[in-house]
């Protein structure tokens, strides 16, 4: 990676690295390993919430697209509020009350819906801190809620046995108001340079090479975003970073190497396990955990990852005119990530107020209901040999969550978890229920070669009756009871007649 200039850009930060194992080199940052918490977790909550939710037009790039001439978010504005000059983006700060927020009520619903971690979204692209940041007067600890949304969150999260984690956008703030220069609106007024700025001319392409329409970052911008990084850790000792994607701007590189040091070795001290997330190539292998936006995995990966996704189609952040996926949609998409060794990190948008609309909470309570009856399948799991089986074709990479088919019962995902005193125990989820009440397993049949012992019983999780099976070349055969325990998903725990290695 280039560096901006001859001198090492770790050489000026304003930090000392704490004691520990970890140096900022991708060969130290090898050594880090995934902590069972995280592995085991399976379900997290991400929470977008800011000023942006104010407007709730468009989605949460409302900030940026607002300024851009000719966009329906600068024509929505001018309607709505008036001129930009008059009335920016900063004007609908103080309208971000939180007036009706209770952080210990969300908490009680991130655990109903039976998530085992939260993630929030502390300050996204739009320079709005949630915490009660040292380096800039836009927090909410001074402006808005005049509340240490991120330290308040924690509190209640932990109080309810969940993990806490952050999410930090700020990366993308070196660009994200740069439209509003080029026309009469405060983000000229030098006033409010401290909100806005930089807003310079760049690629939302992190990984295009500089130009006149390209400014990279300068080391005034990477330094303030590594300290409020570091604030963020020391502050609030989150177990989750999330970074979005335009940390891969080799600009970042060094400042990534120091943070993940930093974090690492600040884990050792607190004796705990933490995850870095990123984005398509901004971290070697091995160093952190990858996450895709919106997409899925072609097949079981080789490490822990995870999707993050929203219940909204169109948005992360809260607007008017949601237009939410089915709740079979996100459970049949969280056992698809699960079986191939993956985390499902759901996106919920309060509203301004601090409310979460009634659809959302919907949504959770009934992800958390089907959780209560599955989640044996699901929290410590570990792939199987095959991640699945099925007809259905599942589109592969970022952006895809929307476009794949409907799934049928013939589509089934695989997980396995050690239960004693049977050994490894195989969950096989079936994503709607056959017509005819007959369900049949190719892929445990005994012509394939995956089962290596016999099979000793087979039940449905949920339901009390004994169920007729049997076992042949052609797979596994299951009458089903007459009635279903659950909706969306359904799942079969089998357990073998000797412990084995089925992993």
């Amino acid at each position: 990676m280039p560096r901006l200039n001859s001198v090492d850009p770790l050489e000026e930060i304003p930090v000392k690295l704490p004691r520990g194992p970890f140096e900022p080199t991708w060969d130290s940052l090898r050594r880090y390993e995934v902590p069972r918490w995280y592995r085991d977790a399976k379900f997290g909550i991400f929470i977008h919430w800011g000023a942006y939710s104010v407007p709730a037009f468009g989605n949460e790039w409302y900030p940026r697209n607002m300024y851009i001439e000719g966009h329906p978010a600068y024509e929505y504005h001018l309607k709505t509020y008036g001129p930009h000059r008059e009335f920016g983006y900063k004007d609908f700060i103080p309208m971000f009350t939180a007036e009706e927020w209770d952080p210990d009520e969300w908490a009680r619903l991130f655990r109903r819906a039976g998530a085992r971690y939260v993630v929030l979204v502390a300050e996204h692209h739009d320079g709005f801190a949630l915490w009660d940041c040292s380096y800039t007067r836009w927090s909410a600890a001074r402006m808005g809620p005049r509340r240490d949304v991120v330290r308040e969150l924690a509190e209640a999260v932990r109080d309810q046995g969940l993990v806490f984690g952050v999410s930090y956008h700020r990366a993308e703030h070196w660009w994200f108001f740069e439209p509003g220069t080029r026309f009469d609106s405060d983000v000229r007024d030098p006033r409010f340079l401290d909100l806005y700025g930089p807003a310079k001319p760049a690629s939302l392409d992190p990984f295009a090479p500089p130009s006149e329409e390209n400014v990279p970052p300068d080391r005034e911008f990477l330094v303030d975003w590594l300290l409020r990084a570091l604030e963020l850790v020391d502050k609030y000792r989150p177990q989750l970073f999330y970074f979005d994607w335009w940390i891969n701007n080799p600009a970042f590189e060094p400042y990534l190497r120091f943070f993940a040091a930093y974090y690492y070795n600040r884990a050792e001290q607190w004796d705990v396990g933490v995850v870095i997330n990123y984005k398509i190539k901004a971290f070697p292998e091995g160093v952190a955990v990858l996450t895709r936006e919106r997409g899925t995995a072609a097949d079981i990966e080789p490490r822990p990852w995870q999707v993050d996704t929203s219940v909204c189609r169109k948005s992360w952040g809260y607007i008017r005119d949601h237009d939410y996926k089915p709740v079979s949609w996100i459970i049949h998409d969280m056992v698809d990530v699960v079986s191939k060794n993956g985390c499902y990190l759901l996106n919920i948008a309060p509203r301004p107020d601090g409310t979460i609309p009634e659809e959302q909470r919907r949504i959770l309570s009934d992800v958390g209901g089907w959780l209560s009856i599955n989640g044996e399948a699901i929290y410590g799991a570990r792939p199987w040999r095959v991640y699945g089986e099925g007809p259905t074709r599942v589109p592969t990479g970022q952006f895809t969550d929307v476009k794949r088919p409907q799934y049928t019962h013939r589509d089934v995902r695989f997980t396995v978890r050690r239960v004693y005193p049977y050994g490894d125990v195989l969950y096989a989820v079936f994503m709607d229920w056959p017509e005819d009440g007959v369900l049949e397993i190719r892929s445990l049949g005994t012509g394939l070669g995956l089962l290596s012992v016999e099979v000793e019983f087979v039940e449905l999780l949920g339901s009390r009756e004994k169920l007729e099976w049997s076992v042949s070349e052609s797979g596994l055969r299951v009458k089903l009871p007459g009635e279903r325990p659950c909706q969306h998903a359904y799942t079969l725990k089998i357990v073998f007649k000797k412990p084995g290695a089925q992993q």
